[in-house]
């Protein structure tokens, strides 16, 4: 103990005596190799705030969010309501987390989620998109006592080891074997779905509806079809709408695109928190959950420390309000129309531009080979040091000439993702196209920076191999 009074501690004086650290001490004490990516991309920045679907540096200008924290800030960031919400749980003072008790905020909750899932009866609560499909995959292995899960190339569907079980992508799970008994099909490939369940070890398949890698839907009819496949193999359907889900494809969740489609388990996260505070959630049937918890011994089988507590669910509630009085889901499909069809009708164009596709404020932007000669040489070029640099090229003056923040759709891919915030409307939508079309017209000029910079990321790509 010090004499005394106790010490003050003063959020607002550290920021500014150490705010300027920021890329030091990531390099310091955290992951080192992103301010070192960051600033080979020219992403270095420094931002001082935001609010809605905007950033602000040092100097007053605005940069335009088209990534919204990877889908998180669904309702953009700081939110009145959400942060009222907050300021009020905080004030309350609740005796939250006591683990011995019922409080009144998860159950409100779970009631708000399940009345857009009405086939679905029952939630827990987590604190990631990860931990809801952890939870999905514990409670379909439980439930039919099957040890495998079927899930898609190219999917992600979160880092820990279980989840990485199912994650598509070979560059994340490189060096982390052994990992959980799982097995990829193509998305879309209904025979492969039925030759893999008539091995009778399946206990269930995960699935995006839409992938965010790449952003590729899947085949219409596909999830309907593989749902009776399931069925009649008495496997289950699990559906992964932690990016997709909330809003983000037009529809509350996007495996409702589809008519007759009813998982047996479904994974939310990201936009649920407002942006503030971290939850994720998974939705089930009654009999699966009353497998999983069959009597009291087992209460505590399945759990999360921080799971359902108070300022997770109050943000929750609060962005579940907003999405229903500001009518963000009929939002995020107009301005999703809008965009995808002014995106659409540049494809004619500009011939590096092969595809716009997605849903609602889910699209990619994918760039291809070019037919004349010149700009074919310098494509080539890029595709030889490392697919993926041309995109690159496009996303880097977005950000550094027209102030606008994307990203590119995944490793090694010619896809630009754009995941903005769902309040988005016809004014960011005009300023994306107005900046996206003056990047395309200089990159098929065949000169100036920006050409210059993808030497740059070619020389880079050449020494990290």
């Amino acid at each position: 103990m010090t004499d005394g009074a106790p010490k003050e501690f003063d959020l607002a004086k550290l920021l500014a005596e150490r705010g300027a650290e920021r890329y030091e001490l990531h390099s310091r004490h955290l992951n080192h190799q992103l301010p070192r990516m960051l600033r080979t991309i020219g992403f270095d920045k420094v931002y001082e705030r935001a609010e809605g679907a905007y950033f602000w540096d040092a100097e007053g200008n605005d940069y335009l969010d088209m990534l919204a924290g990877f889908g998180v800030m669904g309702l953009g960031r700081h939110h009145p309501v959400v942060r009222k919400a907050l300021h009020d749980v905080l004030d309350a003072s609740l005796a939250d987390l006591t683990r011995f008790d019922c409080q009144p905020l998860p159950g409100l909750l779970a009631e708000k989620l399940l009345a857009h899932s009405p086939h679905l009866d029952r939630v827990f609560f987590g604190n990631s998109g990860t931990e809801a499909v952890e939870t999905a995959l514990k409670f379909a292995r439980y439930a039919t006592g099957r040890p495998r899960i079927l899930y898609c190339a190219h999917a992600f569907h979160g880092l820990t080891t279980g989840s990485l079980s199912v994650n598509g992508e070979a560059g994340f799970r490189d060096g982390f074997a052994p990992l959980l008994p799982d097995t990829a099909i193509a998305l879309g490939d209904l025979d492969a779905l039925e030759r893999e369940l008539k091995r009778g070890d399946v206990a269930g398949f995960v699935v995006e509806p839409i992938q965010g890698k790449g952003v590729h839907e899947s085949p219409p009819g596909f999830l309907r079809a593989a749902q009776e496949l399931l069925r009649r193999h008495k496997a289950l359907l699990i559906a992964d709408e932690v990016q997709t889900g909330l809003g983000r494809t037009g529809d509350f969740y996007a495996y409702q695109h589809e008519e007759g489609v009813e998982p047996d388990l479904l994974c939310v996260a990201k936009a649920l928190s407002g942006g503030y505070v971290p939850v994720g959630a998974t939705l089930g049937k009654d009999w699966i959950f009353k497998r999983v918890y069959s009597s009291m011994d087992r209460v505590l089988v399945h759990s999360a420390s921080f799971g359902s507590n108070a300022q997770a669910m109050a943000a929750g509630l609060a962005v579940l309000s907003v999405m229903e009085d500001q009518e963000i889901v009929a939002n995020a499909r107009r301005s999703g129309d809008l965009l995808r069809e002014r995106l659409t009708a540049l494809i004619g164009r500009y011939e590096l531009l092969h595809d716009v596709r997605g849903r609602g404020l889910m699209i990619g932007i994918e760039f291809g080979r070019p037919s004349s000669l010149k700009l074919r040489s310098r494509w080539t070029m890029l595709q030889a040091a490392r697919k993926g640099l041309f995109a690159q090229m496009v996303v880097v003056p977005l950000l550094q000439k027209h102030r606008i923040l994307t990203q590119v759709s995944g490793d090694h891919l010619e896809v630009i993702k754009l995941i903005p915030p769902l309040i988005v409307g016809e004014r960011e939508v005009e300023r994306f196209v107005g900046a996206f079309t003056a990047v395309m017209d200089d990159a098929h000029s065949g000169g100036g920076l920006m050409w210059d910079f993808g030497k740059t990321l070619v020389k880079q790509a050449v020494a990290n191999r």
